[in-house]
C-alpha cells in the first residue's frame, strides 16, 4: 500500500509576524513550522501504515510538498514522524500559485514521480491549512 501524505510548511502561530510594504505577510521574517492539521493527517497515515503492516501487507507513507527551499523543514518533521520518503516539489515559476495551481502541480507529481513506482493507493491531506482555508 503506497499512502501519499500532502504536507504544508505555514508561519508558526506564536511567533511574531511581520508584514511587507504591500500588506503580505513576510513569511521570511517568521518562524515557520508544519502545520497542525497537515501533522495529524501524517500521523492518521502511519496509523494506516501500521495496521496494514500488522495485516500482513507492506505499507509505505510518502509525504508531499510544495513550496521553497525551506519548506524542507517540514519534510523533515514528517520523515522523523515515521513517513518513508519524501517528495519536494520547488520551483520559482510556481511562486505565489493559487489553490488550483497548486493542485493541479501536486496531482501531476502524484500521478507522475510517485504513481510511477509503483501506483497510490491513498493521499491524505488535511481539510484546510493553518494559514488559509483553501
Amino acid at each position: 500500500m503506497n499512502i501519499v501524505v500532502l504536507v504544508k510548511q505555514v508561519p508558526d502561530t506564536y511567533s511574531e509576524r511581520k508584514l511587507r510594504s504591500d500588506g503580505t505577510l513576510d513569511r521570511d521574517a517568521t518562524d515557520a513550522v508544519l502545520d497542525e492539521i497537515n501533522e495529524r493527517a501524517v500521523e492518521a497515515a502511519l496509523q494506516l501504515k501500521e495496521a496494514h503492516d500488522g495485516a500482513g501487507g507492506d505499507a509505505a507513507v510518502t509525504v508531499l510538498t510544495m513550496g521553497p527551499d525551506r519548506a524542507t523543514d517540514a519534510i523533515r518533521k514528517a520523515l522523523s514522524m515515521g513517513a518513508d520518503k519524501a517528495v519536494h516539489l520547488s520551483d520559482e515559476a510556481l511562486a505565489g500559485s493559487c489553490a488550483v495551481q497548486t493542485a493541479r502541480a501536486l496531482a501531476a507529481v502524484i500521478k507522475g514521480a510517485i504513481g510511477a513506482v509503483g501506483g497510490v493507493d491513498l493521499v491524505v491531506a488535511g481539510n484546510e491549512a493553518s494559514d488559509g482555508r483553501a
